[in-house]
């Protein structure tokens, strides 16, 4: 394939390493201080690119993207207010979007465990959830595109939970607190916890490097060619694993 990469930071440079090696070509690569290349020949000859910058530029690159008819991969969390219109230009046939607040593969496993733990404890009043996400200091947004998607898988399983707050006054065995940290090169680890007065229940993931992400957004390259519209990772997981049924054990 011939990739272009929209953001050239350590994420992009992570990316286009697994890229070379798994055989593909990097055509072009677009940074803050190139925003012309999306102009180029070179961006429009791309069989897609790959996209991981800010929450204050991601819809601007998306647009600008579609325009050329280049179908993208992106990882960039923080615009969720801009998701429908997004979505709808995808689904109106006006661009080619795979997003997902997390490429890692493992994550993707660990949204599946949360479901599942999530729908027991529905059954167990006692427990009240609770979450931490802790990542590298350059990460602008709070909480992570993961920690989100975390919570909303808890409160699709749990009838109990009605939404979550980072306000620690706020919360309340109907609202979970989300806390964020911003430490060092910390790649992204997510905890969540279920308290009661006499134990607690505790499920992590903890990425040791940008590696597990790269990787995924790569093979979600490789997925999105050929297809169109709004893609997601739940599609892509369902027609990569042996068993996709065993990614529906929560409705």
């Amino acid at each position: 394939m011939k990739i272009a990469l929209i953001g050239y930071g350590k994420m992009g440079h992570a990316i286009e390493k697994i890229a070379i090696e798994r055989g593909h070509e990097i055509v072009c690569r677009i940074d803050a201080d190139n925003q012309d290349d999306f102009e180029s020949p070179e961006f429009a000859k791309a069989d897609v690119a790959i996209e991981f910058t800010t929450p204050a530029t991601a819809v601007a690159n998306y647009r600008r993207a579609f325009s050329k008819g280049v179908p993208l991969v992106s990882g960039t969390t923080g615009w969720g207010a801009q998701m429908t219109e997004i979505k709808q230009m995808c689904d109106n046939g006006d661009g080619t979007l795979f997003w997902t607040s997390n490429f890692s593969l493992g994550v993707n496993i660990f949204f599946a465990v949360n479901k599942y733990l999530a729908s027991i404890m529905e059954g167990f009043p006692q427990y009240t959830p609770s979450m931490e996400e802790i990542h590298h200091i350059h990460k602008l947004d709070h909480p992570s595109g993961t920690a989100i998607t975390l919570a909303e898988g808890i409160i699709g399983a749990d009838s109990r939970i009605k939404g979550w707050t980072e306000e620690p006054a706020r919360a309340s065995e109907s609202e979970m607190l989300i806390d964020h940290k911003r430490e060092g090169e910390v790649p992204g680890t997510h905890i969540i916890r279920w308290d009661s007065r006499v134990d607690t229940i505790t499920i992590e993931h903890c990425a040791h490097s940008r590696e597990g992400f790269a990787l995924g957004a790569v093979i979600a390259a490789e997925w999105t060619e050929g297809r169109s519209g709004w893609l997601t990772m739940d599609e892509m997981m369902h027609s990569l694993i042996a068993r996709p049924a065993l990614l529906d054990i929560v409705k």
